[in-house]
């Protein structure tokens, strides 16, 4: 039988014993004030939280991928964040990803077992081809899964990046990886069901790394997402409005220029800002490796 005696995420909450007997202003009240705790515990683990972003956009940067690993909810967390980069910031599904614990149908559906196949993390990411300059974040709030604890092993072994988020202290997983991230957010309101504060604590941690990344690599200028494919009608108003508040221009000037730019939001800043064309713009953000900043810099450099 397994041991998670001792686990933080596995004990009694004493403050919500009596939530059965609330009504639902009580219920919510309650739940409420144990999420107040997460965003405090995370505080504890910013310096691990940047340690990451530091070195996961080291290896993305000359070509490695953000390859997430977890079961049940926790690999769901690593899973959604990795789909939301590709229309947020242009990121090939193929360099950022998740890897669950019974494959993609594990997404809708609980697998049974699946999380204790230690063999299976290895076959996984043997599958996709794991190499040293990729970056392996096993994520499992009890930091002991096996399928998630033998994913930051093989990583190990390979010279890929791992590291762990969980939610306790001193787990097999953070013992196993490089770096570790471990808010503490104790009992939770239901015991032992981890996708409310664990996985909430997740969630923020994975938001914060991977927003951290794309904002190193250049894909945020001032505090928009620059990068942003607009794929449907919604993005490409929100991409018009980018462009007009960031440049000055009217929305109709912002749409003309967007277009020209082959609806590239950062190409049209750099030729309104940087007065040049699209092709100017096109050769200064790839000198400058997509850093709106620097090419905008360039252009106005280059045109004295």
């Amino acid at each position: 039988m397994v041991n998670i005696e001792g686990l933080t995420t596995e004990t009694v909450n004493e403050a919500t014993k009596n939530i059965d007997q609330l009504d639902s202003l009580g219920i919510v009240t309650l739940i409420n004030q144990e999420d107040k705790k997460v965003a405090e515990a995370i505080e504890e683990e910013l310096p691990s939280i940047a340690k990451t972003i530091d070195a996961v956009a080291e290896r993305f940067k000359r070509g490695g991928r953000i390859i997430y690993c977890g079961a049940g909810s926790s690999g769901r967390m690593g899973t959604l964040d990795a789909v939301e980069l590709t229309p947020t910031y242009s990121v090939s599904p193929e360099q950022a990803f998740g890897l669950l614990a019974g494959g993609e149908s594990a997404m809708y559906r609980a697998v049974e077992g699946a999380e204790d196949s230690r063999e299976l993390a290895v076959e996984d990411l043997k599958a996709v081809g794991l190499t040293a300059d990729d970056c392996v974040i096993g994520i499992a709030a009890s930091g002991r899964t096996p399928y998630t604890l033998a994913a930051l092993e093989y990583a190990n072994e390979i010279g890929a990046l791992s590291v762990s988020v969980t939610c306790n202290k001193d787990s097999q997983m953070a013992a196993k990886a490089q770096i570790s991230i471990a808010p503490v957010v104790g009992a939770e309101v239901i015991s032992g069901s981890t996708r409310m504060k664990a996985g909430t604590a997740q969630k923020m941690i994975v938001n914060m790394i991977s927003t951290g990344v794309m904002i190193r690599l250049g894909k945020v200028y001032q505090n928009y997402m620059v990068h942003v494919q607009p794929t449907n009608e919604k993005l490409v108003v929100r991409s018009c409005r980018m462009v007009s508040q960031i440049t000055g221009v009217d929305m109709e000037t912002a749409e003309k220029v967007l277009r020209e730019a082959d609806m590239k939001v950062a190409n049209a800043i750099v030729m309104i800002q940087g007065h040049c064309s699209a092709e100017q713009a096109e050769e200064a953000l790839g000198h400058a490796e997509g850093k709106v900043r620097e090419a905008i810099a360039m252009v106005e450099k280059k045109n004295r």
